[in-house]
């Protein structure tokens, strides 16, 4: 874990008020994984109080990259963000796909995203092996919201039907691997709740692995607060904590 002043390299809209803000940290950039996150406190002052948590959508030699939408203080300061300004990380913190990357037991992934559930992929599809096939299935309101930065093979679903699939992305996986088998294929996914809980019954009933990225509410990051539980199954704790032992899970071992 490093906590630096990282200088902001630049800050742009990448979809339809979606946001991509780029800063540099060899540190950071050097030690991070996928799935991992940083926690940024956006200004100087006492207010916003807590630290931000954002996955790492990308790292780019000493370049690391968050993607954020806004929707209070933190996120309204972070866009007015320019050039030269600093913020100060934290990171790279908790764990990420890494074991699920570096197995053998798979040779395709199934990449699932819904909305803002994008965030972790792009990083993490930099740093899958050649030998493994791989699939995107984005979801997003509509076609404009859609983030295609970093992204291959995409399947793409659309609650008005603007683009691709009319629906959501759950409905878009299951309609195509009804029709297409991959060999050991394995879902690495992110998105709403609702979403990750409906992947999970379905890897269940498919016998496929699936590892998700939790979206949580993380104030400290390394788990001091105990602000971020989320309940296993069958687990030696009862509880664990999306900051420090995620936030990726397999969904198997988790209460999604």
């Amino acid at each position: 874990m490093i906590q630096t002043h990282a200088p902001v390299h630049s800050v742009e809209e990448i979809a339809s008020g979606i946001f991509r803000l780029s800063f540099r940290s060899r540190e950071v950039a050097s030690a991070a994984l996928p799935g991992q996150f940083v926690n940024v406190k956006v200004n100087d002052s006492l207010f916003p109080l807590l630290r931000r948590p954002f996955s790492i959508f990308s790292v780019e030699s000493e370049a690391v990259s968050i993607v954020f939408n806004v929707i209070g203080e933190g996120t309204r300061i972070l866009v007015s963000k320019k050039p030269g300004d600093v913020v100060d990380v934290i990171g790279p913190l908790g764990n990420g796909f890494s074991v699920a990357m570096d197995s053998k037991n798979y040779k395709t992934a199934l990449i699932v995203a819904g909305g803002l559930g994008i965030a972790p992929f792009p990083f993490l599809l930099s740093q899958i092996g050649k030998d493994k096939k791989v699939l995107s299935f984005t979801g997003a309101r509509t076609s404009n919201q859609i983030v295609r930065l970093g992204m291959g093979h995409m399947h793409i679903a659309t609650d008005d039907g603007s683009e691709g699939f009319a629906g959501n992305v759950v409905d878009l996986l299951e309609e195509h691997l009804s029709h297409h088998h991959y060999e050991l294929p394995r879902i690495f996914c992110c998105g709403p709740a609702r979403m990750l809980k409906r992947l999970s019954d379905f890897a269940q009933k498919k016998g496929i692995e699936c590892y998700a990225s939790l979206e949580c509410a993380m104030a400290c990051g390394v788990g001091l607060c105990q602000g971020c539980p989320v309940e296993t199954i069958n687990g030696k704790k009862k509880y664990v904590l999306v900051c420090k032992e995620g936030p990726v899970f397999e969904t198997s071992t988790v209460f999604v």
